[in-house]
C-alpha cells in the first residue's frame, strides 16, 4: 500500500513538473504566436503551429532535465517522440481552435488557452507511458 501511494505521489509531482514547464511553454507558445501573427502577420493556423513547436522543443528540454530526469543516452529518438506527441497535440489544439473560433467565432487567444489545457493532458499521458517510460 505505502508503494502505491509513492507512486501515486511521483506521479502527482512529475504532474505538477510538467504544468510548471507548460507553463513557461505557453509563455513561448503565446509569445512566439503574437510577434508571428501579429507583426509578421502570418496565417492564424501557421503562427499558432509556429509558437506551439517552439514551445515543444523548450518543453523537451526541461521535461527531459527536471520533470522526468532523464538519462536516456538516444537524445534524438526521444525528442522525435516527444516532438511526435506534441504534433499529435498540435493538431488536436488547431482543431479546438478551428471549431471554436473558426467556426463559432469565439475569441481566439481564449480558445488557444482552452486548447493548451485540452492538450496538457494528451501531452503528458503520452509521455509519461512512451518518452520517459516511467
Amino acid at each position: 500500500m505505502l508503494k502505491g501511494i509513492l507512486s501515486n505521489t511521483l506521479l502527482l509531482e512529475r504532474f505538477f513538473k510538467f504544468c510548471v514547464v507548460g507553463g513557461s511553454g505557453v509563455v513561448v507558445d503565446f509569445g512566439v504566436t503574437y510577434i508571428a501573427k501579429e507583426w509578421f502577420r502570418l496565417n492564424k493556423y501557421i503562427a499558432n503551429s509556429i509558437g506551439f513547436i517552439c514551445a515543444a522543443t523548450s518543453n523537451y528540454l526541461l521535461n527531459r532535465m527536471w520533470t522526468f530526469g532523464s538519462h536516456d543516452p538516444h537524445i534524438m529518438a526521444q525528442y522525435l517522440r516527444f516532438l511526435g506527441f506534441s504534433l499529435v497535440g498540435l493538431a488536436l489544439n488547431n482543431l479546438v481552435i478551428y471549431l471554436l473560433h473558426g467556426r463559432r467565432n469565439w475569441a481566439f487567444y481564449w480558445v488557444k488557452l482552452l486548447a493548451t489545457a485540452v492538450v496538457t493532458l494528451w501531452n503528458f499521458s503520452m509521455n509519461y507511458l512512451f518518452t520517459f517510460q516511467m
